[in-house]
């Protein structure tokens, strides 16, 4: 499935959007400088209150459903800082009343890319448009940047279930019961692997693969051809060993009662 583009959307949104942004990231790659570039995304200052929803790492509640009303009416703001350095960034000076947690979500963008939790300014500005069912924005604000489409996608089932929640308390019970479904996952997945390393005779591999021709017995016995390729029986005698036929010039079995027999071990047997 190709980038789905969302040209019809306005790169206002219709709620402000901001962020207090702490100089920690390259300028070049910064996803909230380049939304304040783009005018979507205003800057706040050390000490300017924000009355909208604030996705802050000191949150103690998860954003869900129930703050749709609050994003409208006043917006959305994020802290532009670096993972690494999160302990410098002054929270005292940048509370506001409403500020939330994101909960289990998977990152997109290039530097934390697969990472749970890593989120960049626009994903984590997204995160809460479409958990809030505010779609429209949400895209919007991805489609700012070439890989933002794959941040939806990524986290699509986990946007509608979380979308579908009431409260915190239940975005927190749908982002537990999803964690715990990955871990006995891939449990079972790793139980699966170690049983087939410790089993030898195996009828198939843990990924359901169909055995390969090399899997076939390495005892089987090459088959003799004269000069013209016509198959030539291998006769044996009644202790098994392999009976030899001589050939005359032409390749043809000389039909005789002196036929060399040898046994296993290549040894003429005399008889």
């Amino acid at each position: 499935m190709g980038k789905k583009k969302y040209e019809d959307e306005p790169k206002e949104i219709p709620f402000p959007v901001a962020m207090w942004d702490f100089e920690h990231c390259d300028p070049k790659r910064c996803s909230g400088k380049k939304l304040v570039r783009c005018g979507v995304v205003a800057n706040l200052k050390v000490g300017q209150r924000f009355k909208g929803i604030v996705m802050s790492p000191k949150g103690e509640f998860s954003v869900s459903p129930a703050d749709r009303d609050i994003v409208i009416q006043n917006g959305i703001a994020v802290v532009d800082c670096s993972w690494a350095r999160i302990d410098e960034v002054p929270f005292a000076k940048i509370r506001s009343p409403h500020e939330r947690l994101l909960p289990y979500l998977v990152a997109a963008n290039p530097v934390n890319y697969g990472k749970p939790y890593k989120l960049n300014c626009v994903e984590a500005l997204a995160a809460c448009c479409f958990i809030t069912g505010l779609d429209d924005a949400g895209h919007a604000l991805l489609s700012q940047f070439g890989w933002g489409h794959a941040f939806y996608e990524i986290n699509s089932e986990l946007f509608k279930l979380y979308s579908e929640c009431t409260d915190s308390a239940s975005v927190v019970k749908v982002q537990n019961q999803y964690i715990a479904e990955i871990e006995e996952e891939y449990a079972r997945k790793k139980e699966k692997v170690e049983d087939y390393g410790r089993n030898t005779n195996h009828d198939d591999d843990p990924y359901g693969l169909p055995p390969s021709d090399s899997e076939e017995s390495e005892y089987e016995e090459e088959v003799e051809t004269d000069r013209f390729g016509n198959v030539i029986e291998v006769k044996r005698d009644k202790l098994g060993n392999i009976i030899k036929q001589e050939t005359d010039a032409f390749g043809n079995t000389i039909e005789n009662d002196t036929a060399v027999v040898t046994d296993k071990l290549g040894n003429i047997i005399l008889q």
